[in-house]
């Protein structure tokens, strides 16, 4: 049996000895830098209909031009 998704789940993960944080919530998939706002989301649709590569590309040019 499975438990529903009803309230966001943060975990932390290092990648290349950078921390993450990872927030999974109804609506999508949040990764973020440790102790910064700013990262990449996906939504849970665009990951299913297969446009999660294309939402993620986006998300990292727009995150690139705010610098």
């Amino acid at each position: 049996m499975t438990t529903t998704l009803d309230k966001p789940l943060r975990r932390e993960i290092d990648v290349e000895g950078q921390a993450y944080t990872v927030v999974l919530d109804a609506q999508g998939i949040k990764i973020t830098r440790k102790a910064h706002r700013k990262g990449i989301e996906l939504k849970w649709s665009d990951v299913i209909n297969g446009d999660a590569a294309v939402a993620a590309a986006l998300n990292a040019s727009v995150a690139n031009e705010q610098g």
